[in-house]
């Protein structure tokens, strides 16, 4: 996260992409990124990310998507990548179920590595297959509630709430870091500039395909 690292953006906000294999994480990130979609993509390998710039209560937020890959055999390279993430989409497939049963699990493991202020949002992905549905939506309500997470239904095939996902994400994390940017004002503490998150470069291996350059 930062306040003014240049003058094209006015903070930077790192989110990881979370979830079993499968659920359509690496097409979410292309969908909200670059706007497309690929019926041949195939299992990320390490982790990729790619960056967006939107606009955010009248602020010029970068966003940093990390797709962390899914299968468990990469599930040590990719914990490193939660460090200085402040938000995080949580993606299960509504279709399979034990993609959904799964979200506890993914749940306990991203607040053993994130900051305990993380924004999380549930995604219940492939909402264009409504007709194969495995995971009735108040069934994920219930849980997003309990858990104290937004809840969304997605499709990245007809970019049904892609967009709508992150602007919710970067908006209630823009609200976070405003209250505690107001609240060390009051208490007479300027945020110093240029603060930005740390990433972990040598971490495991990263495939930068979708990279954009800061």
């Amino acid at each position: 996260m930062a306040y003014k690292v240049d003058h094209e953006y006015d903070y930077l906000f790192k989110v990881v992409l979370i979830g079993d294999s499968g659920v359509g994480k690496s097409n979410i990130l292309s969908r909200f990124t670059r706007n497309e979609f690929s019926l041949e993509s195939k299992s990320t390998i390490g982790v990729e990310f790619a960056t967006k710039t939107l606009q955010v209560e009248g602020k010029t937020v970068k966003a940093q998507i990390w797709d962390t890959a899914g299968q468990e055999r990469y599930r040590a390279i990719t914990s490193a990548y939660y460090r200085g993430a402040v938000g995080a989409l949580l993606v299960y497939d509504i279709t399979k179920r034990p993609t959904f049963e799964n979200v506890e699990r993914w749940l306990s493991e991203l607040r053993n590595h994130a900051d305990s202020n993380i924004v999380i949002m549930l995604a219940g992905n492939k909402a264009d297959l409504n007709h194969l549905r495995g995971v009735r939506d108040h069934e994920a309500k219930s849980l997003a509630e309990k858990e104290g997470l937004s809840f969304l239904e997605t499709s990245a095939l007809e970019a049904l709430n892609v967009e709508k996902a992150f602007q919710t994400i970067l908006k209630d994390i823009y609200t976070i870091v405003s209250r505690k940017a107001l609240a060390a004002q009051e208490a007479g503490v300027v945020p110093g500039q240029g603060t930005e998150i740390k990433i972990e470069e040598n971490s495991g291996k990263v495939e930068k395909k979708a990279c954009c350059s800061s």
